[in-house]
């Protein structure tokens, strides 16, 4: 799967910039690419979890139908562990065959991993940076 660093970066910043809670959002593409992504309110509580605004859900759907592109996937962010799914991450994922991508921020540095849910369980995928 292809991902612009520009993008990457950007995911990075939010995950950063919202630490130490989780960050989250929509990955807008095709099947081949993430081209962009839109942040979304973390309305969870608890400094481990996120819960999308279904607001900024909505949202991110139609910009994405607007600009010719899918609705992909999701990112969060992991401040405290690794960019691995958490059985939490797991439980609560709903949208099969879509891309769940996770920064992890363990010791400041930055891991970006991407995973598809196929079934009951995360099949980690191969991410190509691009310019």
């Amino acid at each position: 799967m292809i991902l612009p660093r520009s993008v990457r970066d950007d995911l990075i910043a939010h995950a950063r910039e919202e630490a130490p809670r989780e960050c989250c959002g929509m990955l807008l593409g095709r099947s081949d690419a993430i081209v962009g992504a839109v942040r979304a309110v973390n309305l969870s509580e608890s400094p481990s979890r996120f819960l999308i605004n279904p607001e900024n859900h909505i949202r991110a759907r139609r910009e994405a139908r607007a600009a010719g592109l899918e609705m992909v996937g999701f990112y969060h962010s992991h401040p405290h562990s690794t960019a691995e799914p958490s059985a939490t991450d797991l439980a609560e994922a709903s949208y099969a065959d879509y891309l769940y991508l996770i920064v992890g921020l363990v010791g400041g540095e930055a891991d970006v991993r991407l995973y598809r849910l196929t079934g009951k369980t995360f099949e980690r995928m191969e991410l190509v940076l691009s310019a």
